[in-house]
């Protein structure tokens, strides 16, 4: 687990920081006292935590684990070390040597570390709040305290204050340091530094996770040289944005799935499309007793699952196909779309989304869409956009019948405009889904609670926008269906 951390999560946010080896220069008074020779067999010069460990090991912060040719990068630091460690940089920082300052307190009785931990108090780095844990892994947070606090203030420049002030005021980065972290105000400092950008793309620190040596040896670094701090690149987004929304994240399941639903048991059938798409995916496992499947079964599964899938429009999938197995029972029901390579699907799936971001983002930028409106109004404005950023494909190209193309070329058919549209109303958070006939498509919202049917396709008139096929009942959409089909 730490190795995961340590050599994934941490490398978002340290392999562009970490510069190729090097001569560093200190920003302060520290002078190398030895030189690295690639004493640490499990430091690797690929290593992303390579520059952090030689540097420290040459000013004589940091020594082998257990083993002289051993730095044990993913192994837990305790308390002890960790305050060792920031009495070693102090010192170093005050005389020059890193055993200069413990070694004025060296004939207190007491462990080993006791020394270090003395000095640290005598200057007022250290108070006794961690007197009960030298002997356990440290935190992260613990870290960040006692680095923190390890040298004066005045040294550092506060280069990512403007960055920090802006995430936690949108709270979309450091999302587990509040107001209840332990040493909270300690973390913040390091990250407005740069010794810290987090372990993730959104700056989570993790405070209560061990934090691991080569994770405490960057952190210490960079306290020393400011050539390996991080600055911080975060980009604040305004409230209305969903960048980032996903078609996965746009549709809702409860966690149910049926292993083996009857081919007319339309609400079991749905919940498992719902659970399918939720997660991501596009294939279906299910499981029956022997004997149960055979071909007209496995149609009838095929009509059902497509029916429930058209549902979900926007999701792009019109197609599927089902290997199965009489003798074992088993279906496999995979989704796809008639209109491209399934090796092109992930493709126009994810521009097809950030299209859709764009529109939305847009519209809350310029008034369009505010927060005081209710969903009504929202679908309607959306419905306008529709229609008066799209014409009708007379020709019906096959890409006219995906959402990608409205988007991306402004025409076509009432899939696409139907797609479109409900991409856009559940970017809102807006519950949609469809009506099909047999050769025609729409939409079904609930607005503020009550259902309603909204054609954006005839909506689309050559004369503008006709919302009589916004907002319909039901009687009045199947009705003017007839009466326009006629």
């Amino acid at each position: 687990m730490r190795r995961s951390i340590c050599a994934l999560t941490l490398s978002l946010a340290l392999l562009l920081a970490v510069p190729p080896v090097r001569a560093l220069a200190a920003e302060g008074d520290f002078s190398p006292v030895r030189a690295y020779e690639e004493q640490f067999a499990d430091v690797s010069p690929r290593d992303w935590f390579y520059t952090p460990v030689k540097a420290l090991y040459e000013l004589g912060l940091t020594n082998g684990q257990g083993r002289a040719d051993r730095f044990d990068p993913d192994g837990a630091l305790t308390v002890a070390e960790a305050v060792t460690m920031a009495a070693r940089l102090r010192s170093l920082y005050e005389t020059g040597e890193t055993e200069t300052g413990p070694a004025a307190h060296s004939g207190n009785s007491g462990t080993w570390y006791q020394p270090y931990a003395d000095y640290l108090q005598e200057i007022g780095s250290l108070g006794d709040e961690l007197d009960s844990a030298y002997d356990r892994p440290a935190t992260r947070a613990e870290m960040a305290h006692v680095l923190a606090l390890a040298l004066p203030g005045e040294l550092f420049e506060d280069v990512n204050q403007a960055a920090v002030d802006a995430a936690l005021a949108s709270g979309q980065y450091m999302q587990d340091v509040t107001a209840g972290t332990p040493f909270r105000e300690d973390i913040l400092r390091l990250y407005a530094w740069g010794v810290t950008g987090g372990a993730d793309e959104r700056g989570s620190f993790l405070p209560e996770e061990n934090v691991s040596r080569c994770e405490a040896a960057a952190m210490a670094a960079r306290l020393v040289y400011g050539d390996l701090r991080q600055r911080l690149e975060w980009e604040i987004l305004p409230p209305y944005s969903r960048k980032g929304t996903t078609m996965a994240d746009l549709v809702k399941s409860d966690g149910r799935f049926y292993a083996a639903p009857d081919p007319d048991d339309m609400e079991k059938i749905a919940a498992d499309v719902r659970y399918m798409l939720s997660r991501g995916e596009r294939t279906v496992s299910l499981q029956y007793e022997p004997g149960v499947v055979n071909s007209r079964f496995v149609d009838r599964l095929l009509t059902s699952f497509l029916a429930a899938v058209r549902e979900h429009v926007e999701q792009t999938y019109n197609n599927v196909t089902a290997p199965y197995s009489p003798r074992s029972g088993t279906v496999v029901i995979t989704f796809s779309s008639s209109l491209y390579d399934d090796s092109l699907t992930e493709r126009y799936r994810e521009q097809t989304m950030e299209y859709a971001l764009a529109v939305h983002d847009r519209m809350w930028e310029e008034g369009l869409i505010t927060e005081d409106m209710s969903e009504y109004e929202k679908a309607r404005v959306y419905f306008a956009w529709i229609c008066e950023n799209c014409r009708y494909d007379i020709k019906d190209n096959a890409m006219s019948h995906s959402g990608y193309r409205v988007f991306d070329e402004g025409i076509a058919v009432c899939d696409g405009y139907t797609a479109a549209y409900n991409l856009l109303l559940k970017l809102e958070d807006i519950s949609c889904g469809t009506w099909s006939t047999a050769n025609h498509i729409w939409t079904v919202a609930e607005l503020d609670g009550q259902a309603y049917h909204i054609d954006p396709t005839w909506g689309d008139q050559e004369y503008g926008v006709e919302y009589r096929f916004f907002a319909m009942t039901k009687t009045d959409a199947l009705a003017r269906f007839k009466e326009s089909a006629a």
